[in-house]
C-alpha cells in the first residue's frame, strides 16, 4: 500500500484537539468545500444513532462530490481509538467507497503547551497493477485536502 503523511502543530492542548476530532461536527468543519461531503449518517457500536463520541466501532455513511463531480459513496468505520496522558490516536478504515484500501491513523502527541498532529494515510487505489503503480501519485489529491484540514484545525483550535 501507498503511503501519505502531513504533520503540523497547533498551540491549543492536546485535551481540546482530541475532543474536536471525537466528534462529527469536527469531521465536517475539516473536509473543504470542493469535496462536497455531505454525512449520511452516523451509528454509534451500540447502534446508537448520532452518537456524541466516535468510539471504536462507529460508522459514518458519507457521500462525496469532488469537484461537483458524480456522488461517491464512502463508509469508514472507527476501527480504533485510545487516548493516555500524553497522546491520543483513532484509525478509520473505509469499509466501502472509492479506493481498493483506506486505513487513516490519526496521532496527537502533547508538545509543550500544545498539540502535534499527525496524519498517515495507508491507502490503495482500484485497478490492479496500474492502481498500485500509479497509487503514489494520489498525493497530488491528497496534499490540497490535509493542508486545508490542518490550517482549518489552527484557525479553530488557535482562536
Amino acid at each position: 500500500m501507498a503511503t501519505y503523511e502531513r504533520e503540523t502543530y497547533v498551540e491549543a492542548p492536546l485535551s481540546d484537539v482530541w475532543k474536536f476530532h471525537s466528534r462529527i461536527d469536527g469531521l465536517e468543519a475539516l473536509t473543504p468545500g470542493w469535496m462536497g461531503l455531505s454525512v449520511r449518517g452516523v451509528r454509534g457500536p451500540d447502534g446508537e444513532v448520532d452518537p456524541d463520541i466516535l468510539e471504536t466501532g462507529t460508522e459514518i455513511e458519507m457521500e462525496l462530490r469532488p469537484l461537483g463531480g458524480p456522488a461517491r459513496s464512502w463508509t469508514s468505520v472507527i476501527a480504533e481509538r485510545e487516548e493516555g496522558a500524553n497522546r491520543a490516536t483513532f484509525r478509520d478504515e473505509m469499509r466501502g467507497g472509492p479506493f481498493r484500501r483506506w486505513r487513516h491513523v490519526h496521532q496527537f502527541l502533547a508538545e509543550g503547551s500544545g498539540t502535534r498532529i499527525r496524519d498517515t494515510v495507508h491507502y490503495e487505489l482500484p485497478g490492479g497493477e496500474f492502481g498500485r503503480l500509479v497509487g503514489p501519485a494520489a498525493v497530488v489529491g491528497f496534499e490540497p485536502m490535509f493542508r486545508y484540514r490542518h490550517r482549518k484545525t489552527k484557525e479553530i483550535l488557535e482562536s
